[in-house]
């Protein structure tokens, strides 16, 4: 079940939240009737960012070995072409 609370309750329910979130539940919290920010525990937070990180570490180490750079241009283009192969299939 989705738990969403008034931004509001990160103050006077903090404890509340605390064990939601320890339990593995995300709380989405609102201000003013909208979507402010999401608490997540520390492990969920890791295993959304562990993979990007590593695969940023990667890359970083790539670059380091490889002399070739690209500008932004032929970078966006060749990510638009292959995403126009992608639709094409």
């Amino acid at each position: 079940m989705i738990n969403i609370r008034p931004v509001s309750d990160l103050r006077n329910k903090f404890t509340e939240i605390e064990e939601s979130v320890k339990q593995g539940n995300p709380v989405y919290l609102t201000k003013n009737g909208y979507g402010s920010m999401v608490v997540l525990s520390l492990e969920q937070y890791a295993s959304l960012t562990d993979d990007i990180e590593f695969k940023l570490d990667e890359a970083d180490k790539a670059a380091k070995a490889d002399a070739v750079r690209y500008t932004e241009d032929e970078v966006f283009s060749r990510v638009k072409e292959r995403v126009r192969e992608r639709k094409a299939l």
